[in-house]
């Protein structure tokens, strides 16, 4: 495809036919009707109107829509993204629903290019400081059983990609991730309650008291009740 470097946002309609490509520019995609199946390397998603999808960069994918769509597509340049972004699967909440009007209003307006580039670069920084929504979750649910799976599916990923794909973003296995969240909180309520230990494991998620206890020396080589008399 040729190289993009001015913003361009649009709408859009795909085939049933499958194709597939990649492109040197970023590109967002808003659901405007129906719905799209987008595969790339180690992703499979159907997006449809709840959701909003970021493709990166040079990220090859297969795409097509089995029904009668239309989307609003924003192709930005490079130079506006921050390094190393990579493809995102969000809900579309209120705020990304707000930035998806402003940019339908600009389709609108193509007196000038000022006010697209300045939506361009509020889009690109909120890509910088979205939390992907697997972290999201876990931050969510810490205490509650979490499985690798779970996770992988969140993010439309395969399990055994999304292990380094994690690592690679938080320098942690997503185990110790979560690990260090019940951590912190255990050693908030430790510090911060009279809560009893049987209470706080419970809290915690834990089967027992004996399991808390045996986690928590593991981790900081004092039982609980040490730890808050300390």
């Amino acid at each position: 495809m040729k190289n993009s470097k001015q913003v361009i946002c649009e709408k859009r309609s795909y085939s049933r036919e499958f194709d597939s490509h990649q492109h040197d520019f970023g590109q967002f995609l808003f659901p405007l009707h129906g719905s799209l199946d987008i595969q790339t390397m180690w992703q499979k998603i159907k997006l449809s109107s709840d959701y909003c999808f970021y493709l990166p960069p040079e990220c090859n994918h297969v795409y097509r829509s089995t029904d009668r769509n239309e989307f609003l597509i924003l192709d930005i340049p490079t130079h506006y993204l921050p390094s190393g972004t990579e493809s995102m699967y969000m809900k579309l909440d209120q705020q990304w629903s707000s930035i998806r009007f402003l940019l339908l209003e600009e389709t609108r307006n193509q007196e000038t290019s000022s006010p697209l580039n300045d939506l361009t670069r509020y889009v690109a920084h909120k890509l910088r400081m979205s939390t992907s929504p697997s972290i999201d979750y876990i931050h969510k649910h810490f205490k509650e059983s979490i499985k690798m799976e779970q996770l992988a599916e969140i993010e439309h990923y395969h399990p055994v990609y999304y292990s380094s794909w994690f690592k690679q973003k938080t320098g942690k296995s997503p185990k110790a991730y979560i690990s260090e969240l019940r951590l912190k909180e255990a050693k908030q309520l430790l510090r911060t309650t009279s809560w009893s230990i049987s209470s706080i494991s419970e809290e915690l998620g834990f089967e027992n008291s004996s399991s808390f206890t045996r986690w928590f020396v593991r981790f900081e080589g004092i039982p609980p009740q040490k730890y808050r008399k300390n």
